[in-house]
């Protein structure tokens, strides 16, 4: 017993020193038709407990940063400074009762929120949390993400349509129109990276971001090119949408729609699909640090030495933080505004933006001086003027004359 937890120990110490291979000789001690089993449960076990850790601290995070942004107390009641919120509420959503509908499809009824987490966890095992913390180093591995994230939709329909019920079923429809409509230049906006990177594996992709330029003091991530930049915030506003995070959090929309596809859901059932809306916030927040923040390389050359997960997660909560922020300060669209939005302006944006990403990358190849600089311009120029004119089409303003009222004889 004891050489088990010294290796174990000195498991832990590997993975925290960034160093490669750290299971190898803790899996030697076991038998080798159960080792692989082993390695599985060491690899999903800290994924699970570190997400659904950090899911916990998010939520007491935000409420209590929305009660700041908006003027009021958050959390202050349960624990010193109310840090045992999550707890009290998980505790409440574990006895409240479970209610389903008479004449809703019961069994369909209980596997759409199980349905639903499933995604983000699949895609958790793709993305490159530091040095040599790869849960599955796939050659296709951004195609992956995609793949099983597309499963939601059905889980969200499965969820309106097993519950019997207009309300459920209409917010069911409403939410898959705008997920579907934001996918689509999620995944183009992420293609840009991938035509430039010349890979689908998100290692690779980051491998591509680890240069430094000018001497370190300039790291060599995507976002910091005009086309990358652009990216970065079509797949910032796309993650919002898909996440259902403000201010597109039209299927949650209580005052329009009672709670979407979640009209009929009660107790734990009811909390697992928040569990699932912020693990896939974390899960496309890490993706987008890994194609445009250059996943876990640190800022400056001279920071390198740190442990590279820990750049990983810094970057993660800002990102997160910044959807919070998002959240106490805009409001929320419409939803013809929400799809006009995403069909006359982010698809259109994400289109030009393989362009311009195709002209960064044959345009590497001059060699004459201020090459660097006329590269920039022409492809800020190809995005600037698009940005304008699209969003002054968006807008449709509207010539405003005198109201005529028209009164019965």
């Amino acid at each position: 017993m004891g050489d088990f937890f010294k290796g174990l120990f000195l498991m832990l110490w590997r993975v925290l020193a960034d160093q490669p291979d750290a299971k190898a000789e803790f899996l030697k001690a076991f038998p080798s038709a159960i080792a692989p089993v082993i390695s599985c449960v060491l690899t999903v076990a800290p994924i699970i407990l570190i997400f659904a850790t950090l899911f916990a601290l998010t939520t007491l995070l935000e409420r209590k940063g929305l009660g700041r942004i908006q003027n009021r107390y958050g959390p202050n009641r349960v624990g010193p400074y109310g840090i045992f919120q999550p707890v009290a509420d998980g505790l409440k959503m574990l006895t409240k009762e479970d209610i389903v509908p008479r004449n809703a499809d019961k069994i369909v009824h209980f596997l759409a929120p199980v349905v639903l987490v499933i995604p983000p966890l699949l895609a958790f095992a793709v993305i490159p949390y530091g040095r040599n913390l790869v849960p599955i180093d796939m050659d296709a591995g951004v195609l992956f993400f995609f793949a099983v994230g597309a499963s939601t939709e059905l889980s969200i329909f499965m969820a309106g349509w097993s519950s019997r019920n207009k309300y459920s079923l209409l917010g069911a429809m409403r939410a898959i129109a705008q997920m579907i409509s934001y996918e689509i230049p999620l995944i183009l906006s992420s293609v840009s990276v991938i035509m430039i990177a010349g890979s689908l594996s998100p290692v690779e992709i980051v491998a591509k971001q680890s240069a430094y330029l000018f001497g370190g003091v300039l790291p060599h991530w995507y976002v910091l090119t005009p086309w990358g930049f652009a990216g970065f915030i079509i797949f910032l506003i796309a993650s919002l949408a898909e996440s259902n995070r403000s201010p597109f959090d039209i299927p949650e929309a209580e005052s329009e729609l009672i709670a979407g596809h979640l009209t009929e859901y009660s107790g734990f059932k009811y909390a697992l699909f928040f569990l699932a809306e912020y693990l896939g916030m974390f899960a496309v927040s890490g993706l987008g640090v890994t194609l445009f923040l250059g996943g876990w390389h640190a800022p400056f050359e001279f920071l390198d030495g740190a442990p590279s997960y820990v750049w990983f997660f810094l970057k993660l909560i800002a990102v997160v933080f910044l959807f919070i922020w998002i959240r106490g300060t805009v409001p929320r669209l419409r939803v013809d505004q929400l799809l006009n939005f995403a069909w006359k302006f982010m698809l259109p944006m994400s289109l030009l933006n393989l362009v311009v990403a195709a002209v960064w990358h044959f345009t590497g190849e001059w060699s004459f001086a201020g090459a660097l600089i006329v590269r920039w311009l022409l492809c800020a120029v190809m995005i600037f003027v698009p940005y304008v004119t699209l969003g002054r089409g968006l807008s449709g303003k509207k010539k405003i004359t005198n109201r005529t009222y028209r009164y019965a004889d």
